[in-house]
């Protein structure tokens, strides 16, 4: 029995450009939260707890950088909770937390984007192997 990934897996190995993507746009979707609710528009002066709010994106992100498709998949989805949070503050914060709100719409779409660009090759290899052995 050989260790190497069926042939049908080959195509989305070669995906590293959106896997890149994604650890990068994660990476920065975790340090712009960080430093929003530390020092560049905290809800409170001096900081807020709500910094804890990046720590399930720096969970994410080991296994985002070793492309693990697993925790592509949850983050993926996990993102999408950043993405209303930036369209409720960007639209209800008073400056410049309406444009941090607004960045943080950009970095959880970009994350999501190429999270699907990396993912969707071995679900769809998934299925027609799936459908092949039945």
């Amino acid at each position: 029995m050989s260790a190497s990934p069926p042939r049908a897996f080959e195509p989305a190995a070669q995906r590293r450009g959106a896997a890149l993507g994604a650890f990068a746009m994660l990476a920065a979707l975790t340090l712009l939260c960080i430093a929003w609710e530390w020092r560049l528009a905290p809800l409170r002066p001096g900081g807020s707890a709500l910094v804890l709010k990046a720590l399930p994106l720096a969970i994410a992100l080991p296994g985002v950088l070793r492309r693990r498709l697993y925790t592509l998949q949850w983050a993926a989805m996990l993102v999408l909770l950043y993405f209303a949070e930036g369209i409720v503050r960007g639209m209800t914060d008073p400056a410049p937390g309406n444009r941090l709100g607004w960045v943080e719409v950009a970095l959880s779409l970009g994350f999501f984007a190429c999270a699907l660009a990396y993912v969707s090759p071995y679900k769809r290899a998934a299925r027609r192997a799936r459908r092949e052995s039945a």
